[in-house]
C-alpha cells in the first residue's frame, strides 16, 4: 500500500528506484562487562579500528577523483580531526578501564556523551556537526565488525531482479535503479555514489546545513534528510520515490503515481539543462535592473562551486567552520589568514564578504560549553556571535588581523553578526582600529575593508539609522530574524510549523531595512534561506532588493526568476502583499 514519509528537501530532483537499506551500526551494539585483565585488549580493538578508518580516509583523499566535489576533501579533513579528538579517545578509555564496558559499548557511550553537547548548541550549522561525529563512530564500529562501506559499486546487481508492474514503466534495457535509505551517510561513503547505481538517498537524520546535505547539493543528487523513522518504515527492495523538491518519500507507489513522477523526473532534467544555459547570462530583469547574485560558502574550497555557478562574489563566508572540531584549540592568525586568502584568490578578483565567527557560548570551547550548561542559559539569547567575540578580545583581534591581512589580496568586506546595541558597534569599531594599529606596529601589510553588519535581531532592524551611521552595508540574516521576531526555535520540531518567512512582521522588518538602505545610498543584501527560495524572489525584487546571497546550487534557479521579472510591476504588487493578512497566499497565487 502506498504511503509517504516526510523529511527535509535538501537537494533538488526526483529519484525513483528500489530501496537498499543500511542499518545503523549502533543499533545492534553488544553491551557486556569485561574482566579487568582484558581492558588493554579492548582498548587495542578500538585503537586498531580507529587507525584502520584513518588509513582508509587518507587513502580516499589520495585517490580523490578530479571531478569529485571540492566539499568532500574538506569534509574528509573534518573526519580525520574527529578521529584524533582527545575527548573521544580518552572517554572511550575511561569507560573501558573504570566501568569495564566492552569496546563497542564504550565507544557508543562516549559518542552519546559528546552528542549531548552538540544538541545544546544554538547555531543550526554547528549543531548538525554531531552528524560528522556519528558518522566517524559508525565507521569505527563497522571496522570492528569487519564490515566495509554501506555504499559499494553495484555493477549489474539490479539486472537480476524480478520485474514488477512498476519495473515495466521504466526502460527495461537498463538495470533497475536503486535508492539508498539509511540512518545517515558519511561524506566518505558518498564518494561511492558515482561508481554505483544509486540514483538518490534518504536519511533519518540531518538538516539543511548538515554535511550530508551540502555534499548532496554539490553532487546534484536528489536527497531527503531528517525523515526520522524512514529506514524503519521502508523495507528492503521497496519501490521508493525520493522527491528532493518537496522533501517527501513515496513508498510502494501505484503505477499512476510512478508514471506521474517519471514525467516530473524527465521535466526536472530538462529544466536543469535549461538552467545550465543561464550560467553566463547576466542577471538583469526585463526592465533593465542589474541584480547581484552572490554565494554563501563555508570553506575556502567552496569558491570553485561559486565561480562555476556564476556568482559575482561571495556574500557570506561563514568563518566559524574554521573553528569547528578542534577540541577548543582555536585557529591562529596565520591559519585563518591563509584560509581567507585562499577564498579571495579562488574568486579571482571578485569581492568576498567574511563574517566574523558566529558561534555561541556553548561552542567551540569545552569550558564555555560547561559554563553555559551549568548556568542553564538559553544559547539563542546568550553569549553568541559578536557577544562571544567581544567577551574574548584576544581571540577576536586574532581574527580581525587575519581578515585585514587577507584584504591585501583582493576585495574584502568584513561582516559582523548579531549586533543590537550602539555600544556593541562602538566596541567593535575600536577593536578593528586596534587590530590595524597592531599590524602597523609590526609592519605587516593589510588592505582596506568595507564594514557591514548583519540585521538578524528585530532591535537592529528597528534602529537602522544607528547602524548606517557606522557601516558601509547591511546584510539581512533572515533565518535568525524570523526566529527572533516570532519567538520560534527553528530547531524545535514541535513549533517548526510556526516558523514563517511570510509573516507580516518579518516582511515589514525586511522591507523597512531595504528601504532605509536605499534611501541612504548604502548596500543591502539578504543572505538567509529566503534569498535562495525562488518563491520569494519576486517579492524581494518588488521590495527593492538588488543583492541576493545563497548556496551556489540555488543561483541559477534564482537567476531564472530574475530574468522573467519586471521590477516596476512588482513594486506595486509587493505593496499589496505587505498589506495583506495572508502574504503567503498572495505569493502562491501570483
Amino acid at each position: 500500500m502506498t504511503f509517504s514519509v516526510h523529511g527535509l528537501a535538501v537537494s533538488r530532483g526526483i529519484a525513483i528506484g528500489r530501496a537498499v537499506l543500511v542499518a545503523s551500526s549502533r543499533a545492534d551494539v553488544a553491551h557486556y562487562f569485561i574482566d579487568a585483565a582484558k581492558t588493554d585488549e579492548e582498548i587495542m580493538r578500538v585503537r586498531d579500528a580507529r587507525n584502520a578508518v584513518t588509513e582508509e580516509i587518507l587513502r580516499l583523499q589520495k585517490d580523490l577523483p578530479k571531478d569529485a566535489p571540492h566539499e568532500l576533501a574538506a569534509l574528509l579533513d573534518v573526519h580525520l580531526m574527529l578521529l584524533q579528538d582527545e575527548q573521544l579517545i580518552s572517554g572511550v578509555k575511561r569507560w573501558i578501564t573504570e566501568r569495564h564496558y566492552n569496546a563497542e559499548w564504550a565507544l557508543t557511550t562516549q559518542y552519546e556523551t559528546i552528542a549531548r553537547q552538540f544538541d545544546d548548541m544554538e547555531d543550526e550549522y554547528l549543531r548538525e556537526r554531531k552528524a560528522d561525529l556519528e558518522q566517524v563512530v559508525e565507521r569505527i564500529l563497522r571496522r570492528m565488525k569487519g564490515v566495509g562501506s554501506p555504499i559499494q559499486p553495484v555493477g549489474q546487481a539490479g539486472a537480476s531482479r524480478k520485474q514488477s508492474q512498476q519495473d515495466l514503466l521504466l526502460d527495461d534495457t537498463m538495470d533497475v535503479p536503486l535508492v539508498l535509505v539509511a540512518h545517515d551517510i558519511s561524506p566518505a561513503d558518498m564518494l561511492q555514489f558515482k561508481q554505483s547505481l544509486f540514483a538518490g538517498f534518504a536519511t533519518d537524520v540531518g538538516g539543511k546545513t548538515s554535511h550530508t546535505a551540502i555534499v548532496a547539493r554539490s553532487m546534484d543528487i536528489p536527497a531527503v534528510v531528517g525523515a526520522r523513522s524512514g529506514s524503519q518504515l521502508i523495507k528492503q527492495d521497496d519501490w521508493v520515490i525520493i522527491d528532493g523538491d518537496a522533501g517527501v518519500l513515496i513508498v510502494d507507489p501505484s503505477p499512476i503515481i510512478l508514471a506521474e513522477y517519471g514525467f516530473k523526473q524527465r521535466q526536472g532534467e530538462l529544466e536543469r539543462e535549461r538552467l545550465n544555459r543561464l550560467k553566463h547570462t547576466p542577471a538583469v530583469t526585463m526592465d533593465g535592473q542589474h541584480i547581484e547574485l552572490l554565494a554563501n560558502i563555508e570553506m575556502p574550497e567552496d569558491t570553485l562551486g561559486a565561480v562555476k555557478a556564476g556568482a559575482v562574489g561571495v556574500g557570506l563566508f561563514r568563518s566559524e567552520f574554521l573553528f569547528m572540531g578542534r577540541n577548543g584549540k582555536l585557529p591562529d592568525e596565520e591559519e585563518q589568514y591563509l584560509a581567507y586568502r585562499k577564498a579571495i584568490e579562488g574568486m579571482h578578483g571578485l569581492p568576498v564578504t567574511i563574517r566574523t565567527v558566529d558561534v555561541g557560548s556553548d561552542k567551540p570551547l569545552d569550558k564555555l560549553a560547561e559554563k553555559a550548561q551549568d548556568s542553564h542559559l538559553n544559547p539563542a539569547m546568550g553569549l553568541r556571535a559578536i557577544r562571544w567575540s567581544l567577551a574574548d578580545p584576544p581571540m577576536f583581534l586574532t581574527q580581525l588581523r587575519a581578515i585585514l591581512r587577507s584584504a591585501a589580496h583582493g576585495q574584502v568586506n568584513l561582516l559582523v553578526p548579531m549586533l543590537a546595541h550602539a555600544s556593541e558597534i562602538r566596541q567593535t569599531m575600536r577593536l578593528i582600529d586596534h587590530a590595524r594599529a597592531i599590524l602597523d606596529s609590526r609592519g605587516v601589510p593589510y588592505g582596506p575593508v568595507r564594514l557591514g553588519a548583519m540585521i538578524e535581531i528585530p532591535a537592529a532592524a528597528l534602529t537602522l539609522k544607528v547602524f548606517l551611521k557606522y557601516f558601509d552595508f547591511l546584510s539581512i540574516g533572515t533565518n535568525d530574524l524570523i526566529q527572533y521576531t516570532l519567538a520560534i526555535d527553528r530547531a524545535d520540531e514541535s513549533v517548526a510549523h510556526l516558523y514563517d518567512p511570510c509573516h507580516p512582521a518579518v516582511l515589514r522588518l525586511v522591507a523597512d531595512t531595504i528601504a532605509e538602505c536605499d534611501a541612504q545610498g548604502k548596500g543591502v543584501s539578504v543572505c538567509g534561506e529566503m534569498a535562495g527560495d525562488p518563491s520569494m524572489t519576486r517579492l524581494l525584487l518588488g521590495l527593492g532588493l538588488r543583492s541576493f546571497s545563497m548556496h551556489p546550487s540555488q543561483i541559477l534557479a534564482i537567476k531564472q526568476q530574475i530574468l522573467r521579472a519586471d521590477t516596476g510591476k512588482l513594486a506595486s504588487w509587493a505593496e499589496q502583499v505587505m498589506a495583506s493578512e495572508d502574504p503567503a497566499a498572495m505569493l502562491q497565487s501570483y
